[in-house]
């Protein structure tokens, strides 16, 4: 168990960026994956196995590329057939092969589809989802980073198939995210509250309260996981302190997803409502990060409003949501009510 105090820790990983450069650039990437597509979305098991398959794209320079890759598929609630007829996918690559590539320095990625066929508003959701991460990005580096894509995705299961071309993401690697800082990304059964940097923590609290999100635990590991946490990832020096990494967001009331429900336990409605998760502490301590939320607050409007290809629908739902979380972390007695007065009490 990592009982060691918390600390402040410098993150410098420009010398790791440029042996890894997908996600050093916001610029759209334009591939192709031809990959058994019909055989790989009949797994559906979390013991899927990789298939063989090939990613095609056009260098900086013009160079056409081609990649030999092996792709299965992953995730959870979007791994079921019932909610994703295009699931998640996990892209294995060759090392040696990606040299000198935007791919270089990669090995294993996971890949955020667009979830079902034929409905526009689940792309819609894979461009949200992404401006979720970059919003993140910007409060703190120790977030995933995205590399967002459109895929033109060919079945090689199927003769003379259709193609069919979509938004998805890339995430950066835990392991990478950890390594470049030096330190590791950690497999426990639980983390007390007081093991984690609580700024850090006070700053991922107050984050999915931003997006509305109530599908996460930074301490408990759930029944369908061998380790902690719940969409977060844990990553620090085994001695301490550690970090908490936010991810899996298509639960979150800035998306709205047609399948996303709330827990029963939280008692709201719908997963637009805000609850606040943070454990309850000193007040003082989520006061302190809100600050950083306004000195980004017009960097974050504007990655919604300038996204290429979200729908003005979606960017007016987008920026209502946000306006909602501003007005109370800039109202004192509303940042008491809502946040301070509703924290979790561990055991909750």
């Amino acid at each position: 168990m990592v009982l060691a105090a918390p600390g402040i820790a410098q993150h410098d990983s420009a010398s790791a960026d440029l042996a890894s450069p997908l996600f050093t650039s916001h610029e759209l990437l334009e591939l192709t994956i031809e990959a058994p597509l019909n055989t790989v979305f009949k797994e559906r098991g979390q013991e899927s196995s990789y298939h063989d398959a090939v990613m095609k794209f056009t260098a900086s320079d013009g160079t056409p590329v081609t990649l030999n890759i092996k792709v299965k598929t992953r995730g959870k609630f979007r791994l079921q057939r019932s909610t994703c007829n295009f699931p998640p996918i996990r892209v294995n690559f060759a090392r040696k092969e990606v040299e000198n590539t935007v791919f270089a320095g990669q090995d294993k990625l996971k890949l955020v589809t667009h979830c079902q066929n034929g409905r526009d508003d689940y792309e819609q959701n894979v461009l949200l989802e992404h401006l979720i991460y970059r919003s993140y990005n910007l409060l703190t580096d120790l977030s995933f980073r995205t590399r967002l894509a459109r895929i033109t995705y060919v079945d090689t299961d199927r003769d003379n198939a259709d193609s069919l071309t979509k938004y998805a993401f890339f995430i950066e690697d835990e392991d990478l995210l950890a390594g470049n800082r030096g330190w590791q990304a950690l497999e426990l059964m639980q983390v007390p509250p007081a093991a984690y940097d609580q700024r850090q923590l006070n700053l991922v609290d107050v984050f999915q309260f931003m997006v509305g999100n109530t599908d996460w635990d930074a301490y408990l590991k759930d029944d369908e996981q061998p380790s902690c946490c719940h969409n977060i990832k844990v990553i620090g020096d085994p001695a301490g302190p550690v970090y908490p990494v936010a991810y899996d967001f298509d639960w979150t009331g800035l998306i709205n997803a047609r399948y996303a429900r709330p827990a029963e336990s939280l008692g709201t409605r719908s997963v637009r409502q805000r609850v606040f998760r943070g454990v309850c502490g000193s007040p003082a301590s989520v006061e302190a990060v809100l600050p950083l939320f306004n000195e980004q607050r017009e960097a974050i409007y504007a990655l919604f409003q300038g996204q290429a290809g979200l729908d003005e629908k979606h960017i007016k739902e987008a920026v209502e949501y946000l306006d909602e979380f501003y007005e109370i972390i800039n109202d004192p007695r509303k940042v008491e009510r809502e946040m301070i007065r509703d924290c979790r009490r561990m055991g909750e």
